[in-house]
């Protein structure tokens, strides 16, 4: 009997060929489409675009089709997440909740009711069984495209679950698959933005939801406390920000730290960015089961960091301490920073 598996697609060419690809391993392919968010019809998560693109593969694929409303999971976990984080000073990852806490969780609980056996998305990242008996993500074949990073937060039980196909592959070839099957996204352009901000306006967004929380303008002052200038709210701001400003200094300065007690973006120069030492909380262990002892790893603070290497070692509050051998630019509190063993995620957690 074959294994069946949901297929979360949004529409775009990795979830697309992520669905092909699965049925010509000979998998019973159910094609899923999560409603997220319906503010404005241009989000890329929820627009009325993404479900029509996803059943017109669906229908080439000759599989199944469902749409499943999620939307209160990502108002819930996502929306209102962001949106305090932005108050408080702090710049979230909305991705990475999302994936833990809505898309995984929201396919899982849909693919168990119909009984799959697993669920699948278009990551590039893989999934490994570790010698110990825990799983782990692990980095995709495709250097530039992968995705680990964003998937640190993931359960065991959900890894139990996962299939990524498109890890094994580069992206190139996986936009010649689409290709040479006729898939009917196989141009559409990859999404940049985070879907529910399509015009990257976080500021802008945040005011629409909670306009009478949102801080007024403040000062810009420097590390001694003298003021320089107005700044438009901290919620336009994060840290390592230079472009925007608008402060005539004579010389290159950037935001070092948002103090949203005081309504204060403080800015300097870009050495103050510089550190060895990054704390994070809400950590997840996945490769393994616990920290006991300080241990050497490879570390990224952004998804489009290079990473550098790291001893890391637990606080009595569990949260974990990362020592970088060399100083990393901007560890920026509400960031995620990941753990790496290799190839395989050893886990991560929030920066603090």
């Amino acid at each position: 009997m074959k294994k069946k598996v949901i297929v979360g697609m949004s529409g775009g060419v990795d979830s697309s060929v992520a669905a092909y690809l699965l049925q010509e391993q000979g998998y019973d392919v159910i094609g899923v489409t999560m409603r997220m968010w319906q503010e404005g019809e241009d989000a890329s998560c929820a627009g009325p675009g993404v479900a029509e693109d996803a059943e017109r593969v669906a229908r080439a694929l000759h599989i199944p089709f469902n749409v499943i409303d999620c939307q209160r999971e990502f108002g819930c976990h996502v929306i209102d997440n962001f949106v305090e984080e932005y108050l408080q000073g702090r710049t979230p990852n909305p991705c990475i909740v999302c994936n833990r806490h809505v898309k995984w969780e929201g396919l899982l609980r849909y693919g168990l009711s119909v009984g799959a056996d697993y669920i699948a998305t278009g990551h590039y990242a893989r999934v490994a069984m570790l010698p110990g008996g825990r799983r782990a993500v692990r980095r995709g074949v495709s250097g530039a495209k992968d995705q680990s990073y964003a998937l640190y937060g993931l359960t065991q039980e959900q890894l139990s679950h996962t299939l990524l196909p498109v890890g094994e592959y580069e992206k190139s070839h996986i936009r010649a698959i689409a290709q040479e099957i006729h898939i009917p996204v196989a141009d559409k352009p990859d999404s940049q933005e985070i879907c529910f901000v399509p015009d990257d306006d976080y500021a802008a967004f945040i005011d629409r939801r909670v306009r009478d929380r949102v801080p007024g303008p403040g000062n810009f002052v420097n590390e001694k406390g003298d003021v320089l200038g107005r700044h438009k709210g901290i919620t336009h701001y994060t840290l390592g920000q230079r472009r925007g400003l608008e402060l005539a200094m004579g010389e290159r300065i950037y935001v070092t730290q948002i103090r949203p007690d005081t309504n204060e973006v403080i800015v300097g120069k870009e050495e103050a960015l510089m550190t060895g030492s990054v704390v994070c909380h809400k950590v997840n262990y996945m490769a393994v089961e616990d920290l006991p002892q300080p241990l050497r790893v490879f570390a990224k603070i952004r998804y489009n960091h290079k990473g550098g290497w790291c001893v890391i070692e637990k606080l009595p509050d569990g949260s974990v301490r990362a020592l970088f051998e060399e100083p990393v630019r901007a560890a920026t509190p509400g960031q995620s920073i990941c753990f790496y063993q290799g190839e395989y995620v050893l886990g991560g957690g929030i920066i603090r």
